[in-house]
């Protein structure tokens, strides 16, 4: 599942034009966001943007929050088998 700040008109745009297999939440009022720390300060970069960080949570089937992750400059490619490798880890 995805989340961007996105309103729902803009997240059906991308899922319809990337093809985007996964859910997506629009958050354009941020507040899942800022419940997932998500949210940029001012001076960080692409603040001005209105950017959220790039995180994934590792989340177990209790809800519970294994792991993050912080994207920034990383392959996604190599993410996911770090996510793989994590979720075998702590099977």
């Amino acid at each position: 599942m995805g989340a961007s700040f996105d309103t729902v008109e803009e997240q059906k745009g991308f899922v319809d034009g990337e093809s985007f297999p996964f859910k997506l939440i629009a958050d354009p009022d941020r507040t899942v966001g800022r419940a997932y720390d998500a949210e940029r300060a001012e001076g960080e970069p692409y603040f001005e943007h209105g950017l959220p960080r790039r995180i994934s949570y590792l989340i177990s089937p209790d809800g519970t929050v294994v792991k993050s992750y912080d994207l920034e400059g990383q392959d996604l490619a190599q993410h996911a088998a770090e996510i793989i490798a994590d979720i075998k880890e702590l099977s």
